[in-house]
């Protein structure tokens, strides 16, 4: 996610971007756009919805780069938390599951459906956590940012990434215990 020693820094490039300089803007979006649209993804369940969001964030940077202070904080900072407030807008009216996603596996058909009905069931467990254990499940167990990069992320210190993520692992452990389709596939 950061820049090489090279490369433009984001301040850079946020205040090229307002001056309306198109590769300063894809340079950002090349840095930031996929973590962010995993990010909404799983947050949202939608993949139309992770679209809209990732666009949204990139929208109001190019419309309002001023808005950015990199005395503030970091740019991943700035552009989570606009994903944050759109992804909560979104969720106020109830998760969406996005679609199981399609690859081509040696398991039979039964085995493909109990690991489809798995995976189903943990992206329920995901998105049903409350957003501040959510965020940091995503960021850290799904995304492999460390504690640093998802408090760095989430304008938030390292102390409460660990604690958020062990009761936010406590609580996706609950709801996962309940799933029908999870205990079926212990007996």
């Amino acid at each position: 996610m950061p820049p090489d020693s090279n490369d433009p820094s984001d301040a850079q490039l946020v205040a090229r971007t307002g001056a309306g300089d198109e590769a300063a803007w894809e340079a950002l979006f090349a840095r930031y756009g996929k973590v962010l649209y995993r990010f909404a993804l799983r947050s949202t369940g939608a993949p139309d919805a992770a679209d809209e969001i990732v666009q949204e964030v990139f929208l109001t940077l190019i419309r309002r780069s001023d808005g950015f202070d990199p005395r503030r904080g970091a740019l991943s900072s700035y552009l989570f938390g606009a994903a944050r407030n759109q992804i909560a807008r979104r969720m106020r009216s109830g998760p969406v599951l996005a679609e199981p996603e399609e690859g081509v596996t040696d398991e039979t058909p039964l085995d493909e459906l109990s690991e489809t009905e798995r995976l189903d069931a943990v992206r329920r467990g995901v998105q049903a956590l409350p957003q501040n254990y959510r965020e940091v499940v995503i960021l850290c167990d799904l995304e492999e940012m460390s504690y640093e990069q998802a408090g760095a992320a989430l304008a938030i210190p390292v102390g409460t990434v660990r604690s958020r993520l062990s009761r936010g692992r406590g609580l996706l452990e609950r709801k996962l215990a309940l799933e029908p389709a999870l205990q079926e596939g212990q007996r």
